[in-house]
């Protein structure tokens, strides 16, 4: 399990995953007033102005789908299945991200911080898994034809 390259690629997108709860994703400024983008929502000082769940509600369901995938390792085809669809819920969040960053701001200015663009790391990994484990299924179906 842990000696296989698409658990390692699978690893790294999990806790760059992880890391998404607890750092800030963007600056948001609308008519003078610097807003706060995380997980939890939109921030103006203390104040909570839009309420993040989904944004919290999407990235635990990824990360268990990361988590599952990497224990399914005797199942490659659903392995490679749970990957698409998780490519799918990481270009929903990174369009929610979008999404939340313009929302009801007028001539808002989002400056994206680095931890926005982890999404887009973890699609590159999971997809660098999704090669690996067809190359191991190749090779296991090959060994099987030789028998």
């Amino acid at each position: 399990m842990i000696q296989r390259i698409q658990t390692v690629y699978l690893l790294i997108s999990i806790f760059l995953t992880g890391l998404l709860l607890w750092l800030p994703l963007a600056d948001i400024t609308s008519g003078g007033i610097v807003y706060l983008f995380d997980i939890s929502g939109i921030h103006k000082g203390e104040e909570l102005v839009y309420n993040g769940l989904p944004l919290v509600i999407f990235l635990i369901i990824i990360i268990a789908l990361h988590v599952a995938v990497v224990f399914l390792y005797r199942k490659r085809i659903a392995q490679i299945r749970i990957l698409v669809f998780t490519i799918i819920l990481l270009l929903g969040l990174f369009g929610i991200f979008f999404y939340f960053a313009y929302m009801g701001f007028e001539g808002a200015k989002a400056s994206f911080k680095i931890p926005a663009a982890f999404p887009l790391v973890v699609i590159i990994l999971d997809y660098l898994a999704i090669r690996s484990i067809g190359k191991d299924e190749a090779l296991i179906r090959s060994l099987n034809r030789i028998r």
